[in-house]
């Protein structure tokens, strides 16, 4: 079976033809972080004007590096919650063109979902249950999936994501955007312990988490610094970052895998692209004996492929979606 795959929730349009969910035969993207740089962050509507642009043409490329034709395709997916809504919009009305004109099944998927079965692609032994940490700039959940469609949270960020205070930072600190991969390198050699930061607990429930107080920690000391004429040392203030959000990150997760006993941890989102979160999970799931599955970092960001991947398992399910189907900025993932 093959399905076109849309994903267009932020600033990454993708375009994928995923065969029987794991086996991508093309993947194209085109990213827009170039240009969102500018402003220090993703301006909506200019995302959405640029998902305008390139739609069509990746869907072209798409079929042409897959060497599939249009009357091959089996099904449509698409993302169509969570995300930046007018960017959504942009690949959820091009998804119901696409499969009203091809007459074939248009299939709804959550793109944390998505996010979660890149690691099928990756790793084709993978199958659930298994315990999911998805980390990015827009979520942070603990997942327990229990099946390919059926998933239940145990722990969430009560604030900021993840990957937004990473973001944030490194806005503050003026070395580009998205933030992850330039204060990934930033920590390179730095003293991971030299600059402490507040770690939070939230009451009744410990898989919860909290980021707002550690990315104002780590802002108000940067804006200190600079009010006094006083010199961070960057490097051991991003790994001292890092290893404040791994830390936050880790136990949490092995904690949950603890809990539930199914012996496998997997990793999903922008973030799983972190080299600390990703040494302290496998140091962690060495430990514990957990299996531990990391997507590659071509799988960590926002991807057409994962979605055609979830899309498959989502249409075996019986997910199916009308000429109605609308677009949610925010969507639990265990309604899918």
């Amino acid at each position: 079976m093959r399905i076109l795959a849309i994903e267009s929730s932020c600033d990454e349009t993708a375009v994928a033809v995923v065969e029987d969910g794991r086996n991508v035969l093309s993947d194209a993207i085109a990213s827009q972080a170039d240009m969102h740089a500018l402003y220090g962050g993703v301006v909506p509507e200019i995302a959405s004007r640029k998902h305008i642009e390139a739609i069509a043409g990746l869907a072209d490329q798409a079929l042409r590096q897959a060497g599939v034709t249009k009357e091959e395709i089996d099904a449509v997916a698409v993302t169509y919650a969570p995300g930046l809504i007018g960017a959504l919009l942009v690949g959820v009305n091009f998804a119901k063109s696409a499969a009203f004109g091809l007459n074939v099944p248009l299939v709804p998927v959550h793109h944390v979902r998505g996010h979660i079965a890149a690691n099928y692609i990756a790793h084709p032994e993978l199958e659930p249950p298994f315990v999911c940490l998805c980390v990015s700039g827009g979520n942070t959940l603990i997942v327990d999936v229990q099946d390919y469609t059926r998933m239940e949270i145990l722990g969430a960020t009560r604030d900021d994501a993840a990957g937004e205070c990473f973001d944030k930072v490194a806005r503050v600190l003026g070395i580009g955007y998205p933030g992850g991969a330039p204060m990934d390198r930033l920590a390179q050699g730095g003293d991971c312990q030299k600059y402490p930061f507040p770690a939070v607990h939230v009451h009744d429930a410990p898989l919860d988490m909290s980021f707002s107080g550690l990315k104002t920690a780590a802002i108000n000391m940067i804006h200190n610094a600079q009010q006094k004429g006083e010199e961070l040392d960057l490097p051991s203030l991003a790994a001292s970052f890092a290893a404040a959000v791994s830390d936050t990150l880790v136990p949490r997760t092995m904690e949950a895998a603890r809990a539930l006993g199914y012996g496998k941890v997997a990793v999903a989102g922008g973030v799983a692209a972190n080299s600390r979160i990703r040494a302290d999970l496998e140091a962690a799931c060495g430990k514990s004996g957990d299996r531990l599955y990391l997507p590659p970092l071509s799988l960590c960001g926002d991807n057409g492929a994962m979605i055609g991947c979830q899309g498959y398992y989502e249409y075996l399910a019986g997910k199916r979606a009308g000429m109605d189907l609308n677009a949610y900025a925010n969507r639990d993932i265990k309604k899918g």
